[in-house]
Order: structure tokens, then C-alpha cells, then sequence
């Protein structure tokens, strides 16, 4: 299972230290077939995914699905009856998660999506809502869900895409969720899922010591392109000091949202995973592929007008196989091989006019993120150091070569002859 690190900076698992490198599959519980489910695992699995992210509950933006399956009993009017649980649905759930285990995958499970928590943006948007949890009743709802799936060592995460407008919602749903959690099992590891561009926690939860890691959202927008890194900045310097990482980096192939036309390339959401784990989010990443999280078939609809307004996703069979899962994948191969835990932003050596270009070092390696081909410009004499560019999307790679501007104290290194974007090590 996932366990938190003595330096409160990555996560350990079995003993080891781990990079948890999770995919949404936000609408797993009520989209997803028996046979579906494990090819999905097994294709995840061999590419080196770890962590599935998950909602317990509906997810109100989910892919139309021939599956008929709810966690309630189901008003006339569509909404939930939250005091009459359909056990048939938790039962095919805890299959569904016996199966990820048995595979050696965690699910990260969200307890709360923000639409069923009053005063929360995705609970007061204009469309059909699926009802409000009852306050009284979260605590046994989380007693219920852990009495079924603590003993596959979950990651409970008390919050889905949520903001923190009132008092209430802060202490009635979310403090009294994540203290259940704890109070059941004190080794669970417990986070809160937050709403893009969010670049805090209110005070009461940010110091409940039961909260064990961060996760920010650089989301969906294209013109905020710059929170991957700026998130990351911020939630590394937060207070009390915990590991962090960006649960959710544009998806593969997602429309960009309130319908701009265009949609995340690969090479976008690459860019977005490197920019984060260089500004100090080193313990993990989530990818995701528009298709995926909502399970979508394209022989049924997806409503794009609701909500961020996302175009229609491609079908979950070719969203499946989009490349950029190998790249986040090569990014977790990279830093627990290289046992890269340790990175600290260095963004101090920059001597370029950009923010966009990441820097990271420890003892032995300085990394340099180059979205876009330029000579470099870093502080100090480098020239005696070994330096090495890597092509992000061949993964070749080539010697790189440099000079020293010593009326700049700036060692200058040339252009690679990649087209892409590339990773430049230098071995100090």
C-alpha cells in the first residue's frame, strides 16, 4: 500500500519509494463492463500505472452508458434517495476493486464529488442535479464504504473538482470525512481532489493532521496553460510541508473548455507533466486520455454543453491506446530509476526570459524541461559537467555541447536538433 515518506516529500510503497502515477477513470463504478474493466487494468498495468482515480459515487458528467447501475435508489424525479443504498452497485464495486488489487493497482477513491455538496460550484450549475448528501449521513457513508474496500488499501480522497465556499462545507462534509477516515483506519492516506486553478486549502483543513498529501489541478483551460508549474510552486511551499502532485494535468486529446475550439495535444499534456514534477511536484502525476474518465462510446451521447463545456470525446477504445500514457509512464520510470525523489525546484540557474523552461537539481543531476528549442542560459561555469539532451517523445538522445560567457558568469548551451520538446541532464 501507499504510505507517506519520513521527509513528507514522496510516497513509499512496500517499502519502497514510489512515484504514483495514476489515470482518471472518474466513472468506472457505473460505465464500465466486467470484460472492459480488465482489459483496461491489464493495458494500464503493463504500461506501469499504479493508481486508478476513481469516483464512488455517479459522476454527473459521465458518458451515456447501457449499464443501469446507481448507488441510490432512484427518485421519480431522477435524484438520489441517499438513505437507501443499491447494494448491488457497491457489491459490483468492490468486484471491480478486488480485481484492481489482485493486479497490484490502488484506487484512489473519491468519497464526495463536489455536485453532491451544497455550495460548491459544480452543485449550483443549471443543470439536472442528482441531489445533495444529507450532512447526517457522511459520516456512516464513509463507514460503509471502508468496511467494504479498506482491505484493498485504497487512497481516500474526500473531495472531487471541489471549491470551499462556506464554513459548512468545510467542517460538516469535509473535516467530518477525512477525521472518519482516520478514526477507522489511521494508516489510510487521505487527500482532497480541488477544483482547477485552485491554489489553496482553507485553513482548518490545510492543518487537520489527518490530511496526508496534496493535489492540485492545472484543469482543462487553455489560457492558463502556466498553472502546471505555477500549482506546483505554490503547494511546494506550502505549509505544513507535504508530498504534491497534479491529480489532474489537461487530458490527451480533451477540447479545450467553455467549447474554444482546440483540443490538448500530446505533446500539451507532456509539457504540462514535466513543468509540474520539475516545480517541485517529484512524488507523482495523473494522466488522463478524453474518453477514458468518461468511459465514452461513441455509438451513445456525451452532453459537451454542461459544465467546463468539453467537445465530445473520442471512443474509450482509441482513447485508450492515445501515446501520451507511454510518456507519462517513461517519467515514472525515470525518476524512481534514477531514484530522483529528492529533486528540489532550481529555477535560480535560469538566465532565459521564460518561465515556461523547468529547472530541478539534487546532488548529482540538474534537469532542465525545454518546451521549445532555444539556447540555453544558466548561471555559473557548467562546462566541466557531462551534459545530455532526451528527445521527450523519440526518447533518442544526443551530446550537448556549451560554453562559458564568463563577463555573465552564464555557461550558454547550444540548440538541440530535435523538433520536440527535450529534457537536457547534466551530471554535475
Amino acid at each position: 500500500m501507499f504510505q507517506i515518506a519520513k521527509n513528507q516529500r514522496h510516497f513509499e510503497k512496500d517499502g519502497k519509494a514510489a512515484f504514483y502515477l495514476a489515470d482518471t477513470c472518474w466513472s468506472a463504478f457505473t460505465n464500465i463492463d466486467d470484460k472492459d474493466w480488465d482489459y483496461y487494468l491489464d493495458y494500464r498495468k503493463s504500461q506501469g500505472f499504479n493508481v486508478l482515480q476513481v469516483n464512488m459515487l455517479q459522476q454527473w458528467d459521465a458518458s451515456q452508458t447501457e449499464l443501469d447501475m446507481k448507488p441510490f435508489e432512484v427518485h421519480a424525479d431522477g435524484s438520489f434517495n441517499f438513505g437507501s443504498y443499491n447494494d448491488t452497485y457497491f457489491k459490483r464495486a468492490e468486484y471491480m476493486f478486488e480485481r484492481a488489487y489482485s493486479k497490484g493497482m490502488t484506487i484512489a477513491l473519491v468519497l464526495l464529488w463536489a455536485n453532491y455538496v451544497p455550495d460548491t460550484w459544480a452543485s449550483q450549475i443549471p443543470i439536472k442535479q442528482l441531489g445533495i448528501f444529507p450532512k447526517d449521513k457522511v459520516k456512516s457513508y464513509v463507514d460503509k464504504v471502508m468496511n467494504l474496500f479498506d482491505k484493498y488499501n485504497p487512497i481516500y480522497v474526500i473531495s472531487g473538482d471541489t471549491d470551499f465556499q462556506t464554513d459548512e462545507v468545510i467542517e460538516d462534509y469535509y473535516n467530518t470525512a477525512l477525521d472518519s477516515v482516520k478514526n477507522n483506519n489511521p494508516h489510510a492516506v487521505t487527500t482532497f481532489h480541488i477544483r482547477g486553478r485552485e491554489a489553496d486549502l482553507p485553513k482548518a483543513i490545510k492543518e487537520n493532521p489527518n490530511l496526508d498529501f496534496y493535489m492540485f489541478q492545472s484543469g482543462h483551460n487553455s489560457e492558463f496553460k502556466e498553472m502546471s508549474y505555477q500549482l506546483a510552486e505554490s503547494f511546494y511551499q506550502m505549509e505544513p510541508k507535504r508530498p504534491l502532485l497534479n491529480s489532474e494535468p489537461c487530458y490527451e486529446m480533451m477540447g479545450y473548455s467553455r467549447r474554444v475550439y482546440g483540443r490538448f495535444s500530446r505533446e500539451d499534456v507532456r509539457k504540462a507533466a514535466w513543468q509540474s514534477v520539475l516545480s517541485g511536484a517529484t512524488s507523482g502525476l495523473t494522466y488522463g486520455a478524453h474518453g477514458i474518465w468518461s468511459w465514452h462510446n461513441s455509438q451513445l451521447d456525451f452532453d459537451s454543453s454542461v459544465g467546463e463545456a468539453f467537445e465530445s470525446p473520442y471512443d474509450w477504445h482509441d482513447a485508450l491506446h492515445f501515446k501520451g500514457a507511454w510518456d507519462y509512464a517513461f517519467i515514472k520510470d525515470f525518476i524512481e530509476s534514477q531514484n530522483l525523489f529528492d529533486l528540489q525546484p532550481a529555477q535560480e540557474l535560469l538566465q532565459n526570459e521564460t518561465s515556461e523552461i523547468r529547472l530541478a537539481q539534487n546532488d548529482r543531476l540538474i534537469l532542465v524541461y525545454i518546451p521549445s528549442n532555444i539556447t540555453l542560459k544558466l548561471s555559473g561555469d557548467l562546462t566541466d559537467a557531462q551534459m545530455t539532451y532526451l528527445d521527450l517523445e523519440s526518447k533518442d538522445r544526443m551530446v550537448a555541447t556549451a560554453h562559458y560567457a564568463a563577463e555573465k558568469n552564464q555557461t550558454q548551451v547550444n540548440m538541440h536538433r530535435f523538433t520536440k520538446d527535450a529534457l537536457l541532464i547534466i551530471q554535475k
